[in-house]
């Protein structure tokens, strides 16, 4: 019997930003947590990539190296990083935009990766707004930012999760960041059966109901969304090899 492909995860992990230009803040907590995702991401059979304070284009390097490897059923990726809506700063602060980033493993590009879910957790801001926890409702109104264009183009076969919504902070401390640490909560829990969808609903309520900031910005809150071109349902932590459902 042919051995079957390992699945792969690429985690990139921006923290030392002492060659920015633009005085971003170092992310020890990305540091911390960084090990446990590893950790995790290997117990649920993928074959890890590790990698700290890249430049734009040792990002792009990576994700292109990628579109050639040999994968199994799914591929995962984790950025972490300083960023704004529809990018992340790279180690000198330089923006990198996250469609160029969807669009390099797209079918055109990697015959390889054609077919398979490629997911996304993205720890990073997408703004400055501070969440305050309160409970609105409106009728109507403008979306005051422009978020649709790069969710236009995630390829087919793709889903990206977000730290925090449109226009908003993500909150990240000396040891871990609020979006990474639910997620880790459930890798390292039986909730890693769940199919990808349910998984992703799940991190939103860990950090919707569970977190509260502390201390500057006290009572604040944060609320991760994602976004998905998948058309079948996937597992892609189970440690039951299950099946891509709708085939």
């Amino acid at each position: 019997m042919a051995d079957q492909k390992k699945n792969r995860a690429l985690l990139i992990v921006n923290y030392d930003f002492y060659r920015s230009s633009n005085s971003l803040t170092a992310r020890p907590g990305a540091v911390k947590e960084a090990g446990r995702l590893f950790k995790a991401l290997s117990n649920c059979n993928y074959a890890v990539q590790l990698h700290y304070d890249l430049t734009a284009e040792e990002i792009q390097e990576l994700y292109a190296k990628e579109c050639d490897a040999d994968h199994g059923d799914y591929f995962v990726s984790i950025l972490s990083s300083h960023g704004e809506e529809g990018v992340i700063y790279d180690c000198k602060g330089q923006p990198v935009q996250l469609t160029q980033i969807f669009q390099a493993l797209s079918p055109p590009r990697s015959h390889k990766l054609a077919g398979k879910p490629k997911i996304f957790f993205i720890q990073a801001c997408r703004g400055e707004e501070i969440d305050p926890g309160v409970w609105l409702q409106t009728d109507s109104g403008e979306p005051q930012i422009d978020c649709f264009s790069h969710y236009l183009s995630i390829p087919e076969d793709t889903a990206v999760m977000f730290a925090s919504s449109p226009g908003y902070a993500a909150f990240i401390n000396q040891w871990e960041s609020t979006f990474l640490k639910a997620l880790l909560e459930l890798l390292e829990g039986e909730d890693r059966q769940l199919e990808l969808a349910q998984l992703m609903t799940r991190i939103n309520h860990r950090v919707a109901f569970h977190f509260e900031a502390k201390g500057k910005y006290s009572g604040a809150k944060e609320m991760p969304c994602f976004v998905t071109n998948m058309v079948k349902e996937v597992y892609p932590f189970s440690s039951q090899r299950r099946l891509i459902s709708g085939q």
